[in-house]
């Protein structure tokens, strides 16, 4: 599970230029939950995924993962218990190293190290198998740089990374924005298996409402870095994009400043 309480962020405090980026936020997912968080550009998200995943550290509050507090932790060593997608499928993997290498160091994140050669012939046989599972072929190209490949084949890749060593928190960051729509599409489906098959915690942040309102079983929504709207399973089935407008529009008073990309 992940508990965020009363994380606070501020940029460039005492300055002309200061914004709360984080303000006094609280909020909880249980082991499985999937939440989707939508908002306008600045609303805190990406600040949010930053702070979870131990790129920042909040000015005052706590972050626990599973329980442990994980608030002054580095990114490092945090990384053993997240797995992340970014939106640029260029993040995530090294491009001048080969499929099966990639898989290597993403196989070892949460396993002590040793001297021991990265790539086994064991290991190649399940690298294998679980690249069957995205249907892209890449299980017969193990050999081929990871920066020839498609951005599509790629952020399958990264995903595939993330996942299999089953993290306690999953963190997909816009993982589909940069992807043509049927590319797009392709990620989101492998998204919903992969979560759906290891039952990950999942935070996933998206410009996309069709696509906060597909997925998962939870949705909240922020604006100046607060969370102004969490709604739960049973209100999500019932939400439509023209309901989370109004809704936004009702608690702030005006209309939510990104409408034309949050719908695309």
């Amino acid at each position: 599970m992940l508990e965020l309480k009363q994380v606070h962020k501020v940029f460039n405090e005492g300055t002309p230029d200061e914004k709360i980026a984080l303000d006094h936020i609280n909020l909880t997912l249980n082991a499985g939950d999937f939440v989707t968080v939508i908002g306008s550009n600045g609303a805190g998200k990406s600040t949010l995924m930053n702070m979870i995943s131990g790129v920042m550290i909040p000015d005052f509050g706590k972050v626990s993962i599973d329980g442990k507090n994980v608030t002054m932790m580095s990114e490092y060593k945090r990384a053993k218990l997240i797995g992340r997608v970014f939106q640029d499928p260029m993040a995530g993997t090294a491009p001048s190293m080969t499929i099966e290498e990639n898989l290597a160091m993403a196989y070892s994140r949460n396993k002590r190290r040793t001297l021991r050669k990265g790539v086994t012939k064991k290991r190649k046989e399940y690298f294998q198998e679980v690249l069957e599972t995205l249907h892209l072929g890449l299980e017969n190209r193990l050999s081929a740089k990871v920066g020839l490949l498609s951005g599509g084949e790629r952020q399958a890749l990264s995903l595939l990374m993330a996942t299999f060593t089953e993290p306690a928190i999953l963190l997909l960051d816009e993982h589909t924005a940069a992807l043509d729509p049927a590319r797009a599409e392709l990620i989101t489906q492998l998204t919903r298996d992969i979560v759906e098959k290891y039952k990950l915690t999942t935070l996933m942040v998206t410009h996309n409402m069709q696509q906060a309102l597909d997925l998962g079983n939870r949705l909240i929504m922020m604006d100046k870095g607060q969370i102004i709207l969490q709604v739960d399973e049973v209100e999500k089935g019932n939400l439509t994009i023209e309901k989370l407008l109004n809704e936004f529009q009702r608690i702030r008073g005006s209309k939510m400043a990104s409408d034309r990309a949050l719908l695309s």
